[in-house]
């Protein structure tokens, strides 16, 4: 039985250190060498050789004091700051790449919706149609005092505050040009046509937008839209707005019931179970034999910061680790929210009971499959028959990693119809949803903006004023 392919992306940041903290010091990472255009050339070639679907690229817009009451940590291990745009890294890596997807990470937060909207669009103009985005709403109060907020707002309100973000993008890619408003007639000498181009009158709690869109489509209009929520009303938002969800189950048990869940909202929300795809994040160590592999994954550790993994737990739980020593065991701790860690290391390793080291190596260690090319392809198959459409993969050694990965496990997952050989034409979207045309489906909500502006305002309206209400 054929199987359908996983979607591979390289799931990176452009910082010294993303997720195996102290392995920036490793004489063979590059990552090293975060400001350097050459360091991210070469990991996008490598992605592009593989056949990778996309660059994935992380961010933070503020950094909390989470860590033994301070930021110290982070500044000394170089622990995702400084941190760069990856907006602007994906606008460089376009002119580099030929079909390589660009996915970057923006929050509400960061940027107006009418500037965002237009921003992307340039991009997925200039890529030809192979730009994505994840979704985030922050959870820093940091973030939010870097863009004008005493603290972060509260969990729903951010929700409530994106859903609103949404509309105006999906209003400015889906609505504000109609199809064919651009004629680029050289003998009639009209570029577009003017009935054919809207505003959209957008006014709402935290915005107010009178539009037009200032771009022309773009071949996707809209980005492909990642978003990574894991609570409750994270996970009605990605499955009402997102066509690839990032997870991080940390068994194959907990991937089949979840993902399950979560396409049985997608369909409460109008739309089809195959509408979200499933993206987990993995590491991987690979070696010509299992004893090699092990090594290799030992060799990897010596050069691991236990403070670097315990103050990015930290900041992600809002608990700070640095209270409990590594050794004690998690039943003995009396925080509720470092329990949900410890389920996740338990899980992954059924018998064993959590220690605090073990809770802040969760996210590290319980995604990382240590084998050779041939076994951690037989996983792979466990895992996509559990509902898992494709791979974020971390690096441990940048490119290396990822190097290792395009050479010794590839040819096995293309051998077993798991990974393509070549690209397909047309845009990313194309790629990941084959016969989508390259649009969002009509049962996608950014749909019902389409044609919605045409009985609005044409844009030479007479007088801007009496008609903004």
């Amino acid at each position: 039985m054929s199987r359908p392919r996983l979607i591979l992306n390289a799931f990176t940041m452009n910082v010294v250190s993303h997720v195996y903290h102290g392995l920036w010091r490793h004489p063979e990472n590059t990552q090293l060498h975060l400001n350097d255009l050459e360091t991210w050339i070469e990991l996008a070639r490598i992605a592009e050789e593989g056949k990778f679907d996309a660059l994935f690229f992380a961010d933070v817009v503020g950094i909390d004091p989470a860590y033994n009451g301070s930021w110290d940590t982070y500044i000394r291990e170089g622990l995702q700051i400084p941190c760069n745009d990856p907006a602007a890294l994906c606008a460089a890596l376009i002119s580099v790449t030929e079909n390589l997807g660009l996915t970057f990470t923006s929050s509400i937060l960061s940027e107006h919706p009418f500037s965002f909207a237009r921003k992307v669009s340039t991009m997925d103009q200039l890529s030809k149609g192979r730009i994505g985005w994840n979704i985030v709403t922050s959870v820093s109060h940091n973030a939010a005092q870097n863009y004008g907020l005493d603290e972060i707002v509260a969990h729903d309100r951010r929700y409530e505050w994106a859903e609103e973000y949404m509309d105006v993008v999906y209003k400015l890619w889906e609505g504000s040009w109609d199809e064919g408003a651009v004629l680029a007639d050289r003998e009639a000498g009209v570029y577009a046509d003017k009935d054919k181009i809207h505003r959209i009158y957008h006014q709402g709690e935290s915005y107010r937008v009178m539009g037009p869109h200032l771009v022309a489509p773009s071949r996707q209009r809209t980005p492909v839209l990642y978003q990574a929520g894991a609570s409750g009303r994270g996970r009605e938002f990605a499955a009402k707005h997102a066509e690839g969800t990032f997870v991080v189950f940390p068994s194959i048990d907990g991937a089949r019931r979840g993902i399950a869940e979560q396409r049985a909202i997608a369909v409460r929300n109008g739309r089809r179970a195959d509408d979200l795809k499933f993206i987990q994040g993995m590491s991987f160590v690979i070696g010509s034999t299992e004893e090699e592999a092990q090594r290799k994954a030992a060799e990897i550790d010596e050069w691991v910061s236990y403070e670097g993994l315990a103050a990015h737990i930290s900041r992600d739980m809002g608990i700070d680790l640095a209270q409990f020593d590594p050794e004690m065991p998690i039943e003995q701790t009396d925080v509720v929210g470092v329990q949900g860690f410890a389920r996740v290391f338990e899980d992954a390793n059924p018998g064993k009971k959590a220690r605090v080291a073990d809770v802040a190596g969760a996210l590290s260690y319980n995604l990382r499959m240590v084998g050779t090319p041939e076994s951690i392809a037989d996983r792979l198959e466990q895992w996509q028959d559990a509902g898992v459409d494709g791979l974020n993969i971390i690096a441990q050694h940048l490119p290396g990693s990822y190097r290792d990965f395009v050479e010794h496990v590839i040819p096995v997952l293309q051998e077993r119809g798991l990974a393509q050989r070549e690209y397909a034409p047309g845009t990313l979207r194309e790629r990941l949803f084959p016969g989508s045309g390259g649009r969002l489906a009509e049962r996608h909500p950014a749909a019902q903006y389409r044609g919605a502006f045409q009985a609005e305002d044409v844009l030479s309206a007479s007088g801007t004023g009496a008609a903004w209400r």
